[in-house]
This record gives structure tokens, sequence and C-alpha cells, in this order.
């Protein structure tokens, strides 16, 4: 069983960085790709970005390409999410979660291990 442990959220003004971090235990890292979600009050959880198992690709959702990125160190078990230029539409709970399959999908459905999520909030 997967554990996903994430931090690094917190309150930030338009323009500012952030990075996430997802801490994992109970597998081997290297066997599961990696992506994060987040879900804004009132919203459905969304797709942000995802990185295979060996870190050779990812994807980014169009609202975040060219300002956030995604990263995974297999030998410290931890995932990362370097935010840039953040705006206030940004703002929400961010998880991360692993799926050991081969697919890069990017809907919630196809992870079975999620961590409890980190508040990120932007202020304009």
């Amino acid at each position: 069983q997967v554990q996903l442990v994430e931090s690094g959220g917190g309150l930030v003004q338009a323009g500012d960085s952030l990075t996430l971090s997802c801490a994992a235990s109970g597998g081997t890292f290297s066997n599961y790709r990696m992506a994060w979600f987040r879900q804004a009050p009132g919203k459905e959880r969304e797709f942000v970005a995802l990185i295979t198992r060996s870190a050779e690709r990812t994807v980014y959702a169009n609202s975040v390409k060219a300002r956030f990125a995604i990263s995974k160190d297999n030998a410290k078990n931890t995932g990362y999410l370097q935010m840039n230029s953040l705006k206030p539409e940004d703002t929400g709970v961010y998880y991360c979660a692993t799926s050991s399959s081969y697919s890069d999908s990017t809907y919630t459905g196809q992870y079975p291990y999620w961590g409890q999520g980190t508040q990120v909030t932007v202020s304009s």
C-alpha cells in the first residue's frame, strides 16, 4: 500500500513561486507514475501535471504549461511540483497521486493512491 504525504503549500502573492513535495512510502517509487491534481472550492478535482515512472516524459494541463514543472527523485521517493508565476486562479488544494499502470492518464479514477492534499492560496 503506497502512502503519499504532500507538503509545501501556503499563502503567496500573484507572481510568486512555490514548490510542493510529495513523499512516498510503502512501494518502489520508480514503479509508479506520479501526477498532481488540484481542487478549487466548489469545483471538481482537475489534472495539473504528470510524470512517467522513470521521469522520461511529462504532461501538463494547458492552464499551467510553461509555468509549472513536475519532477520526481526515485532515489528519495519524492515528487515535486515547481510552480512559478502563480495566479489567483491557481488557488486550491493540491493532491499528488500515483499509479503503477503504464498509461499516461489524466483522469482521477486511474490513480488508486492519493495524498491528503496541501492548500495553495494565491492572493491578487
